[in-house]
Parts: structure tokens; sequence; C-alpha cells
């Protein structure tokens, strides 16, 4: 308890284990990519190009990476195949630190009022899923926590948010269905605010209709936290479901024209061999990969950390 965002050895195994299926598919396309060859050559970069896209890391992002292990090659001249692996790993993790450089802040020092998560993605990504296990483990780190039940338009998600507050024990705030989704909003940061709570989640809609409403409603939402805590919301953190692997790259595009999406969430990373979106979603939209889900328990939603998620993925 109260250890989210320290990387320990029981977190580090929980990685491995949650990424098994990913590093699997992985290491065997690896395995064919360089059958009866002993150095890297192009026939090896070209079945290397392949491994990559098919494991869902993205054209764009497999070139650059494509285009880093040629230069070495061309350095190191007899480059092996048995050194590739390595390689592979070193290239990864250094482009992800160039894209999102920084750690993860979740000191959340808000000026006035908490710290405000407004939570946006499309419907079955685990979007409520991810607020009750955020709401669990802020709570675990001392933190008060604030939920706001915004999604409106579906019983099911106003349902399940207030189950989560139940079983973590943080207070909820929710109107009939139907209401304005704003208005829910205002009266979650007025509640958060006036009881002095650390962070205030707001769940919002998870329909991908049209650019326009999306961008209309969202942006309504905004205005009215802004009334309350000048500033708000602090973070707008998309969900994604890491097991639709391309579609998440394109949900991704629909969000971030609509809102200034700033942190993002890769989920249900467990159940799947596309962990590989991860590296490429970091890298084309140069938001910061905040949090990743690699299993069901509360304690499996994890602070990203680029460094051990590679290390994990290509070791």
């Amino acid at each position: 308890m109260g250890t989210f965002g320290i990387f320990s050895k029981e977190k580090k195994d929980t990685l491995d284990k949650g990424l098994a299926k990913t590093k699997e598919s992985v290491f065997k396309k690896l395995s064919r990519a360089v059958v009866g060859k002993s150095t890297v050559d192009d026939e090896v970069l070209d079945n290397l190009e392949e491994v990559l896209i098919t494991s869902d890391v993205g054209v764009d992002t497999t070139l650059k990476i494509i285009e880093r292990i040629e230069e070495r090659v061309s350095n190191e001249r007899y480059l092996g195949t048995g050194e590739l692996n390595e390689i592979l790993k070193e290239e990864i993790a250094t482009l992800l630190e160039e894209n999102n450089s920084g750690d993860i802040n979740l000191s959340f020092n808000a000026d006035e009022g908490p710290y405000v998560i407004m939570v946006v993605g499309v419907n079955g990504v685990g979007k409520t899923t991810t607020i009750g296990k955020l709401a669990y483990q802020f709570k675990n780190l001392g933190k008060s926590v604030y939920l706001g039940a915004a999604d409106t338009f579906r019983a099911a998600a106003v349902d399940q948010l207030a189950i989560w507050a139940e079983r973590t024990g943080v207070p909820i705030i929710k109107q009939k269905m139907g209401s304005d989704p704003a208005s829910v909003a205002f009266d979650t940061l007025k509640s958060a605010k006036t009881n002095n709570a650390d962070i205030a989640i707001i769940d919002t809609a998870g329909r991908l209709h049209n650019k326009i409403n999306l961008m209309n409603e969202l942006g309504k939402i905004k205005n009215v936290m802004q009334k309350v805590i000048p500033g708000a919301p602090h973070e707008i953190l998309l969900i994604l479901d890491g097991s639709t692997g391309q579609n998440a790259f394109e949900q991704a595009k629909q969000f971030t024209k609509a809102t200034d999406v700033n942190a993002l969430a890769l989920t249900k990373l467990d159940g799947t061999a596309k962990g590989g979106v991860v590296i490429g979603i970091s890298d084309q939209f140069k938001i910061p990969v905040k949090y990743i889900g690699i299993g069901e328990g509360v304690e499996d939603l994890q602070v990203f950390n680029k460094k051990e998620f590679v290390d994990s993925l290509f070791s």
C-alpha cells in the first residue's frame, strides 16, 4: 500500500506477468526474423520492420526505430543478431525518453482547491474501472478524493462508478439520468473544494459522436469547472484499450483533436499480444502515457515507467 508510482520488485513481477502475451509474441517473431543469420543485414532489418509493425508499434514509429538501428549497423559494421534484442531495447527506451522527457508527477499541487482530473474515452475501454482504481490508490496515499459521475447518458456508468465509490470509501456526486454533465462537474468541484479534497476525478460520456458535438460537450464541462476552480481541469486523461491495437491510435486522434488531452492511460494490456501499441502511441502523440493497466486487481494499474516497460518487453 502507498507505493503508487514507486517501482518495486513486486510491481516489476506484475508488469512482467501482465506483458507476457506481448513478450511471447514479439520474441517468436524476432526469432523468425533472424533465423539462419549471424549479422544484422538488410534482410534482417526488413524482417524486423515487419515484426514491429505486426506488434502494433505503428508504421511511423517503426521506421524511426529501424533508422536508428541502421545507423548503428553502419557504424558498428559487424553487428551480430545475438545483440539485436539489446539494441532494440536501448533504441526504443531512448526514443520514449526523447518524446516524453521527465518523470510522471504525482504531487497534485493545484493553486486553488483540488487537483482536477477529467477522464475521457469511448465506452468499453475500462474508463470507469480506471477511475475506481485511481481513487483507491490515491486514497491509499493519504489523498482525499471526490468522484463526479458526469456520464449521465448511461445508467451503467453511473452505477458502476457508485460501486467503486462505495468500495473505496470516497464520496461521489451524481444526478438523475439525462442531467447536464457540466452541472454534475460543477457540483463535484464545489463539494470537493468546500471539503478541502486533494483530488476530484470527473467521468465523462464515452460516446465517440461527431467531433463538433464532442468538442462542444467537453468544452462546456471545462468552462463550468473553471468557474469553481481556475485552471481546471489540470489533467485531461484519455483512456485507451491497448488490446484494440491500431484502433487505439484512431481514438487518440479523435480525442486529441476534440480536447486538450495531456495524459494517457492504456488498459487491458495483460489480455493481449498488442502491447507494442504503447510505444507507438507514446511516440506519435507526444503526450505522456501516465498509467498502464496490466490486470484486474486494483494494484494492477501502474504508473508507466518507460525504462521498466521496455526492459520487461525485451528481456
